[in-house]
């Protein structure tokens, strides 16, 4: 590998509900700039002790399957330790244990090599906070 490192912050608004969030077309944007050809690996890490990347089908209700198995898994009730922000938020602190905040993806041809029905996906169940940062690195 002779490209060294490229990286971009991608700025992500993500409301004040739980949500996924395809970050797919982002990511081959960032490849088409800066692993024109290349082999290499997508690093994509969230910056952020209440969300993180998941690669996952979006669009025909795995992404809403996804979010109502956390709700079961890390209800939003008062169980939680930690205690600030609104009702419930200790559990958006224990998310990126079970989704964690990076992803490292393979890279052919400059292209990002998912399987078909793949996306990568910014997962955030933190209502408090609806920006987010997303880096993305290229290393080939």
């Amino acid at each position: 590998m002779t490209g060294g490192v490229r990286g971009r912050v991608l700025r992500v608004t993500t409301g004040g509900r739980e949500t996924v969030h395809d970050l797919t077309g982002e990511c081959e944007a960032f490849l088409a700039d800066e692993a024109v050809g290349a082999d290499g690996l997508l690093n994509v890490f969230v910056p952020h002790a209440t969300a993180g990347i998941a690669i996952l089908e979006t669009g025909a209700g795995s992404d809403d399957d996804l979010l109502a198995a956390l709700r079961d898994l890390l209800p939003a009730d008062d169980r939680w330790r930690h205690r600030h922000g609104s009702p419930g938020h200790g559990r958006d602190h224990v998310l990126p244990a079970l989704v964690p905040p990076h992803a490292t993806l393979p890279v052919v041809g400059g292209r990002l090599a998912l399987g078909t029905w793949q996306s990568v996906c910014l997962v955030d169940t933190n209502r408090d906070n609806p920006n987010r940062e997303v880096r993305l690195s290229f290393l080939g």
